[in-house]
């Protein structure tokens, strides 16, 4: 298949589209069970559910090593990231209201250090449409745009820095975001971004820094010859503090560092028009990154196929990757462009 150099941008983002909508329609006909996407993504938060559990119950009971339970939650807590993605975009249950709002509020259990799925999906829905611009507040949010160092990296850890460490460039974003919004829609904006981490995120970040200031307070505190009197309560509570780190805090640590880490790299910001897909995102996977890309289910790999075709749950699209890999090559998507690291996450 060649493209001619005299297509334009927009012939060339239609041909991806109906390459990748064709290879998802022919793997459809050949394997009809995944004509029934609710049950599919059901199935799977079912699987990814059981799975963190089953991992915690055996840690509990000593079946299962500290080393090998943190990364397996890990993995499983990703694909119920996929899932809250295709949520958003209403891809299953949408004519079962219940059942929809069930599956997110689960995803969001899962994984509670993020704001919660419904914030999210104006978050995410307005960086489809401003993707790359300073209206961006989705990727903005996890460092795309921000120069390398401490702080960039500090951002990419922890959804609250963000705003700790640039409070007044965070209140310019929001703003931002609030002013592309419909008027009718601005004031439940303002509420909802307000709102986005009640009640998850704040159990969540409440245990990860009293868990983290603990334990490396305990271990300093001795090389400088002094001791830490701990209140009785706080004593009382570290096992299960401990407990939850394991199963719970750290697993989502990881996860969430993995994947804002490669969104954040292979999103392009600043020198794109919004209205080019492909110059949005590149295809970010080389064999180094493999140790992120497996606790966030590949994203480096098939995210930007879903700048294309934003309807395809996300396992399909790790099953047309190949085809759709190719495709998006020869209009000219970027692929592993690592110099977007020197770049701050610009084309030029």
């Amino acid at each position: 298949m060649s493209f001619s150099s005299e297509m334009t941008d927009q012939q060339k983002i239609s041909k991806v589209r109906s390459v990748v909508m064709k290879a998802g329609e022919d793997l459809r006909q050949s394997f009809p069970i995944l004509k029934h996407q609710n049950f599919i993504g059901a199935s799977i938060l079912f699987v990814a559910l059981v799975g963190m559990v089953l991992c915690a119950v055996g840690y509990a009971y000593d079946y299962l090593p500290v080393w090998a339970c943190i990364p397996l939650i890990a993995i499983f807590a990703s694909l119920t990231h996929e899932l809250e993605h295709d949520l958003i975009h209403y891809m299953y249950f949408k004519k079962k209201p219940w059942a929809h709002h069930l599956m997110m509020a689960l995803v969001w259990l899962a994984r509670p250090n993020t704001v919660n799925p419904w914030t999210r999906r104006r978050l995410h829905l307005h960086h489809h449409k401003y993707s790359g611009s300073e209206y961006d507040l989705e990727e903005r949010g996890i460092s795309n745009g921000m120069p390398w160092g401490i702080r960039r990296i500090l951002v990419i850890s922890d959804q609250l820095m963000t705003v700790y460490l640039r409070p007044f460039q965070m209140y310019k974003m929001i703003g931002l975001f609030i002013e592309k919004q419909p008027e009718k829609e601005r004031k439940s904006a303002v509420i909802s971004q307000l709102l986005g981490f009640i009640p998850l995120s704040v159990i969540y970040y409440g245990l990860w820094y009293i868990f983290v200031i603990y334990h490396v307070a305990n271990g300093i505190a001795p090389i400088l010859g002094q001791s830490i009197t701990w209140s009785t309560s706080l004593i009382k509570a570290m096992p299960v503090i401990n407990f939850l780190a394991v199963v719970w805090v750290i697993p989502n640590f990881i996860r969430s560092f993995s994947l804002q880490f490669i969104s954040s790299n292979m999103h392009y910001y600043g020198d794109i028009d919004p209205r080019d897909v492909i110059k949005q995102t590149q295809v970010l996977n080389p064999w180094w990154l493999m140790p992120f890309q497996l606790f966030c289910c590949n994203f480096g790999s098939t995210h930007a196929i879903h700048h294309f075709v934003v309807k395809e749950p996300f396992y399909v699209r790790q099953l047309t990757a190949k085809t759709a890999h190719k495709v998006m090559k020869e209009v000219g998507v970027r692929f592993n462009d690592i110099g977007t690291f020197k770049r701050v996450n610009r084309w030029n």
